[in-house]
């Protein structure tokens, strides 16, 4: 008998198996999926627990509502703003969060197949983008947006982003915090197959499928192989990432970055 994922951070990821094939869906459809209030460490566990599961040979990570994942949740790392001290109240804690939800990701071997229903953004897009096989809808947007909250993109997307459309388009992209839809990510290769919102789950299912019944040893194996190289890379582009994009939240455009959140303005960035 496989393993229970019934308790998974009070709801925030739910979880039904369709044979060899199990779909967890993100459940914070108002926050719209946000990553806050324990799902970090619920979508760790999930793939941890999923990973000794004698009965999943695929899963399939997609997001409850209109969104996959829009991220770290900003009402938690946008504090109200105090004078000459950090915006969060532990500057390191999301960027700790973050690099333990990556490495368990790039160490699942299990395949991973992410149905990205709606905006994935930020640490959401590196949590599809790290999965292994991606499917998005046609009208969804994905997109790592740290630039323009005055942060290092450095959770995760300074490492996938290059090892899948290259270091030009990589900077041209993550420098402008800029947003594509399905179709402009799989024209470019930053995800495999963008189709219509109604054939998402239908198409994933069906890849999920596939491969579930396939000998898992054989297909995990080619996983980790590949995964290889992007753990390399991610060894020495992480740590230089996250370290300074905690940096980031000492800094005066980051205070006026969580005051214009707070106030539903555009931030005013004076470059210190």
């Amino acid at each position: 008998m496989g393993l229970s994922y019934k308790d998974l951070a009070r709801g925030h990821v739910l979880v039904e198996k369709k044979g060899k094939v199990a779909i967890a869906t993100l459940n914070r459809p108002a926050a719209l999926n946000a990553v806050g209030d324990g799902m970090g460490e619920a979508i760790d566990e999930l793939l941890r627990r999923v990973d000794v599961d004698p009965d999943v040979n695929a899963l399939i990570l997609t997001g409850a509502g209109r969104g996959f994942c829009s991220g770290g949740d900003m009402r938690e790392s946008f504090h109200k703003p105090k004078r000459r001290r950090p915006v969060a109240s532990d500057p390191g804690y999301l960027t700790r969060a973050a690099r333990s939800v990556i490495q368990r990701f790039l160490q699942c071997q299990v395949p991973l197949i992410a149905a990205i229903n709606g905006p994935a953004v930020g640490l959401g897009a590196t949590m599809a983008l790290l999965c292994d096989v991606t499917f998005m809808a046609e009208e969804a947007r994905i997109g790592d947006t740290h630039t323009k909250v005055g942060l290092t993109a450095g959770d995760g997307g300074a490492m996938i982003w290059p090892c899948l459309i290259g270091a030009h388009r990589a900077r041209e992209l993550l420098m402008a915090g800029r947003l594509l839809s399905g179709a402009e990510a799989a024209s470019i290769g930053l995800v495999n197959h963008a189709v219509p919102l109604k054939n998402l789950l239908p198409e994933a299912l069906r890849y999920a499928k596939e491969i579930a019944a396939m000998m898992p040893w054989a297909v995990r194996s080619t996983k980790m192989a590949i995964n290889a190289n992007i753990m390399a890379n991610a060894a020495t582009s992480m740590n230089l990432g996250m370290m300074a994009e905690s940096m980031s939240t000492y800094l005066d455009d980051y205070r006026e970055a969580s005051q214009a959140w707070h106030e539903k303005r555009r931030p005013r960035f004076k470059g210190r």
